[in-house]
């Protein structure tokens, strides 16, 4: 048995969870998530817990049921907390400001770099080398803030770009001079 699939999922207060037709929604604080289930999987509601099964040992069964149970898992943590990912922006002249719904980004190009938010992502700019994107789809905030970095990624000769909050990024030597030994 899988270690993660056979735990059960607590539903916090004010959290409503509805199976029906493999399809799960997750109604809470923050929002509504819908997700669709393998058909080979079973998600049952029983005594304030989600509870997922797998009718038998086979390959894709057993591959499918730690997964399906950890993305309901996070479901259930986007509509009662959320989720948030942090980026920085270091180098000289880099810098990033909100304007409205729009991210405007001075990233050293002979143009500045918009994103917009859009109905699931939220962007917060705490101040000018510091971006924080939140949202109740880990997947989506996952993937915003990738595309964010997307932009600049850090180099490793100057370290400069966006990261992650507490991303190390290896720094290589320059190049050698020519008499130097």
């Amino acid at each position: 048995m899988s270690r993660i699939g056979r735990k059960p999922i607590v539903i916090p207060t004010g959290v409503e969870v509805n199976v029906a037709n493999h399809e799960i929604t997750v109604k809470g604080p923050k929002g509504t998530l819908n997700s669709s289930i393998n058909p080979l999987l079973t998600v049952a509601v029983e005594n304030g817990e989600i509870v997922v099964t797998r009718p038998n040992d086979e390959k894709t069964a057993r591959s499918l049921h730690g997964l399906t149970r950890t993305l309901i898992s996070n479901m259930v943590e986007g509509v009662t907390n959320g989720f948030k990912k942090e980026l920085e922006v270091q180098g000289v002249g880099y810098r990033v400001a909100k304007q409205g719904k729009d991210l405007v980004m001075n990233l050293g190009y002979s143009h500045q770099v918009i994103m917009s938010e859009n109905a699931d992502i939220s962007i917060e700019v705490p101040d000018a080398n510091k971006i924080i994107i939140h949202g109740i789809d880990k997947q989506k905030v996952g993937q915003f803030a990738a595309e964010v970095r997307e932009k600049r990624p850090p180099e490793p000769y100057k370290g400069k770009g966006i990261r992650y909050a507490g991303e190390v990024i290896i720094r290589k030597e320059g190049k050698a001079g020519k008499g130097s030994k």
